[in-house]
């Protein structure tokens, strides 16, 4: 069984209409491990010693977070400033993360039709998620697809439940290595994995 880090940041979780409950969803798992930045750091001074243990600890790590103007909110920037340091992260000496996997899961207010070319937003989510692949790949981590949830801000109780179960099975596959890495390597997006989009 993979041990399961997320790294979760949402600056206002509490009127999250599908952040929070993707996380509730999962508190009760077994191998799992929530990290929420804004509750454990609610001044923004990490614990970078603490934060890198917990990554040695697990296999597979996760970035779950909104969409922040086309990024992320900033106590996970900050995260990623000081946790991912040389020495540690990457550098001659810095190899702790090496052959972890790593993805990040995100949620937009925008369907998905935003982020395809021509879309709203010229990019797609893929494109825009590309600093996170860089800083996997620099760290030498294994990057994996998104899982990403579209629309956030039109969802109904029916659409959660069923993003929640899509996230639950994720998660469990990816912890049980259910998943083969030519099915993996082959999605554009880690839902497809259960839904087959």
């Amino acid at each position: 069984m993979q041990k399961i880090l997320i790294i979760f940041a949402h600056p206002a979780s509490h009127k999250s209409k599908i952040n929070r409950r993707l996380i509730e969803g999962l508190k009760t798992m077994d191998g799992i491990t929530i990290c929420d930045l804004y509750e454990k750091y609610p001044d923004f001074f990490i614990n970078v010693k603490h934060e890198q243990r917990q990554l040695i600890e697990n296999d597979i790590i996760i970035w779950h977070h909104p969409l922040y103007w086309y990024s992320c909110p900033a106590l996970l920037k900050e995260w990623l400033d000081l946790v991912l340091e040389h020495g540690f992260a990457y550098g001659r000496n810095g190899t702790k993360l090496h052959g972890k996997k790593i993805f990040n899961v995100v949620t937009t207010g925008g369907d998905s039709s935003a982020y395809n070319h021509p879309g709203k937003n010229q990019y797609s989510i893929k494109q825009l998620l590309a600093p996170f692949h860089q800083t996997a790949l620099l760290c030498g981590m294994q990057y994996l697809p998104p899982f990403v949830v579209h629309g956030a801000h039109k969802y109904d109780s029916v659409k959660v439940r069923l993003d929640i179960t899509k996230y639950q099975q994720i998660i469990t596959g990816l912890r049980d290595n259910v998943f083969n890495e030519e099915s993996i390597a082959s999605c554009n997006y880690l839902n497809e994995l259960i839904t087959g989009e």
